[in-house]
């Protein structure tokens, strides 16, 4: 598979993943909008089918859009590692790109938003209880969980081009985002599940240079845990698959 089809299927996959999922958090966030107030249940479901969305478009290269996939894949085996540097960055500018498309969609509703301070949630995460370590055991299990059931989920096997084959691969990408929904609504609590490093720092990135009136700052002392705690999570994932019996 050549660098620019990584690079253009992972960048647009991504995109369209934070675009869905920090557009969901805005329609709940956001005063001014018909889902103001919808609850995390919401943001739940609008963030599982943005990863439908996004892998489905991202088909072609395998659907990573995750650079805790692309790590845990490497570590299993499943993927070269010169490969994962072009993975990697599509993903984190996907993110980037996805955020600043999800700001002009709400633009309007940014503008009169009657807590502007308060707006970084829409593209970031952040802890309920601020604790580095704990927070950072949180986002290595959630994540754990979604890249462990990515390489052993039945049926799944590489095929051709590396491509994942679920036998169905549209009904494989929704079983993926059955699972995030799961993750989110059963261990997204303490941390916002970020399970994805470019999910986070792409969109935090948008954050911190988009013209939001009033906007609060990006919190970039908080910003290594969604990034460190996915990868970790992914590669041990990765290391439990490749040492598991084969069946």
């Amino acid at each position: 598979m050549s660098a620019a089809t990584i690079f253009v299927f992972e960048l647009l996959g991504t995109a369209t993943l934070t675009l869905l999922g920090c557009g969901v958090v805005a329609n709940v966030t956001l005063s001014r909008t018909l889902g103001s107030n919808g609850g995390w249940l919401l943001v739940n479901f609008g963030w599982g089918f943005a990863v439908f969305a996004g892998a489905s478009i991202a088909a072609p290269t395998g659907a990573h859009i995750n650079p805790a996939v692309t790590i845990g894949m490497a570590v299993n085996g499943q993927l070269e590692w010169s490969e994962v540097p072009i993975y990697l960055v599509a993903q984190v500018l996907g993110g980037l790109l996805g955020a600043v498309v999800c700001w002009l969609a709400y633009k309007l509703q940014f503008d009169t938003h009657d807590d502007p301070a308060n707006t970084l949630g829409i593209f970031a995460t952040g802890p309920t209880v601020r604790n580095g370590a704990w927070n950072l055991l949180t986002e290595i299990i959630g994540t754990f969980v979604l890249v462990l059931w990515i390489l052993l989920s039945p049926g799944a096997s590489t095929g051709a081009n590396g491509i994942p084959d679920f036998g169905n691969a549209a009904l494989g990408y929704a079983g993926v985002a059955f699972v995030v929904i799961g993750i989110g609504s059963s261990l997204g609590g303490p941390t916002g599940y970020a399970i994805n490093p470019a999910r986070d720092l792409g969109p935090r990135i948008a954050y911190a240079l988009l013209p939001i009136r009033g906007k609060g700052a990006a919190d970039w002392g908080y910003a290594w845990v969604p990034i460190v705690g996915p990868l970790v999570g992914g590669a041990l994932a990765g290391a439990l698959a490749l040492a598991l019996p084969a069946t």
